[in-house]
């Protein structure tokens, strides 16, 4: 491959099965955010804009991830994560429609939507890991970095998308249309699943009798250069990376805005992720230890800036700004991990990455709703802003006081072990 096809920004786009997948999950993806941005509306609806029920229902959701999501990555090592994907997206698209049922037809109560959401955070534990575990199975090797940042611009076009279209669809149709297109909008990735070609998979050997959990973890804490990053992980995660809560909580208290507006805010937020991730879609190698702890001191300036907003076009600005921050330490960390970790730990790995960056959002969302309830919801952004800077300052001690191999861009780990390129989307 040449030196222009390697820097070639939508390269992983000519395998066909990647073409696909990416194309099956636009849509997906879409109705998902279109479902997040209708979900939380509701919560506020039934609660009058209480933050405490909304923190509570995020936490319902990802507490799965919390308790399950290392089942899902040995479950995506042990099993075809084809088959797992179309299990999956099945069962969220059920779970979508019968919430919309409820929804178009007045008997949705509070109680229905935390069922849902403790429901879609189980389907969630195994679905994400698998689907993050997929990506490197659909092209080679040297074409999982750019497979990995077009995965984060796919999913951002979708962040884009979906929330302009369900303030739109909001303010003319309701709630539940918004919900009844996410569960139609999983049929795409069912049925870009059943389009791909398994004889074209780039595939590597499932690990033989059981893929253990404790195997995976221990593979990790002997990779220094692996601990430092999902340290960094848990620690922006938990206080920084609550936008699902504190954003329609920006909207609806600090700003007063309509479901259009709190729409647009959304969307602005999305539209930095995705230049953000366009821009990785150069990267050929591993980031380096220092890069990922700059881009977490940006998030957490750039976060604590939103919280002192002084009007909504200056907080579209920053928001902008800070989405484009948070998708740039996520893919830096993402790319960190996983071309530094051997592909037969990989759902394993990606599954204790998902669960410490969304594990960690029923902690973080109760802290952070509590908060905004208590001080109001620009402490909020502070206080998140302040922590994500404090994790990137202990990260830059804990790395002027450690040497050893892993720290620079190359592929990592020590040099006793077999380590080759693995990579999966955020």
């Amino acid at each position: 491959m040449t030196g222009d096809a390697r820097t070639r920004p939508f390269r992983a786009l000519g395998i066909r099965n990647f073409r696909q997948f990416a194309a099956g999950q636009v849509v997906s993806a879409a109705g998902t955010w279109m479902m997040v941005v209708a979900q939380d509306w509701l919560v506020l609806e039934l609660t009058g804009d209480s933050a405490t029920a909304l923190g509570t229902v995020t936490a319902l959701q990802f507490t799965p991830m919390l308790l399950f999501t290392l089942h899902g990555g040995r479950l995506a090592d042990r099993y075809d994560k084809r088959a797992l994907l179309l299990a999956t997206n099945l069962l969220s698209g059920l779970l979508a429609l019968l919430l919309a049922a409820f929804v178009l037809t007045g008997t949705a109560d509070l109680t229905d939507v935390h069922v849902f959401a403790l429901c879609l955070g189980l389907v969630n534990a195994v679905e994400v890991p698998t689907r993050m575990a997929f990506v490197g199975e659909l092209v080679p090797p040297e074409l999982l970095p750019n497979a990995s940042a077009l995965s984060a611009a796919y999913f951002n076009v979708a962040r884009v998308a979906g929330p302009a279209a369900a303030g739109l669809l909001l303010t003319v149709l309701g709630t539940g249309w918004v919900m009844l297109v996410n569960a139609l909008s999983y049929l795409a990735t069912v049925v870009a699943l059943r389009r791909i070609r398994p004889g074209e998979l780039y595939r590597t050997a499932r690990t033989a009798g059981r893929a253990r959990v404790t195997d995976g973890l221990r593979y990790v804490r002997g990779r220094p250069d692996l601990m430092i990053p999902f340290a960094m992980i848990a620690g922006v995660g938990l206080f920084g990376l609550n936008f699902q809560l504190t954003l329609p909580l920006l909207a609806r208290t600090v700003f007063h805005a309509d479901a259009s507006s709190f729409g647009l805010l959304t969307t602005v937020f999305a539209a930095g992720s995705l230049v953000a991730a366009l821009l990785t879609t150069a990267r050929t190698a591993r980031p380096s230890a220092r890069l990922v702890t700059a881009s977490a001191l940006a998030f957490g300036a750039l976060e604590a800036m939103v919280g002192w907003a002084p009007s909504y076009p200056a907080a579209l600005v920053l928001l902008f700004l800070t989405g484009g921050a948070s998708i740039y330490f996520a893919q830096a960390v993402n790319h960190r991990i996983q071309l530094g970790s051997d592909p037969l730990y990989r759902g394993r790995v990606l599954a204790l990455y998902t669960l410490i960056l969304q594990g960690s959002t029923p902690l973080g969302a109760l802290m952070v709703g509590y908060l905004a309830e208590a001080r109001g919801t620009r402490s909020a952004f502070v206080v998140g802003g302040l922590a994500s800077l404090g994790t990137g300052l202990v990260a830059l001690c804990l790395r002027a006081g450690r040497s050893g191999p892993g720290d620079g861009p190359g592929t990592g780990g020590p040099a006793t072990e077999d380590v080759r390129t693995g990579n999966a989307r955020p």
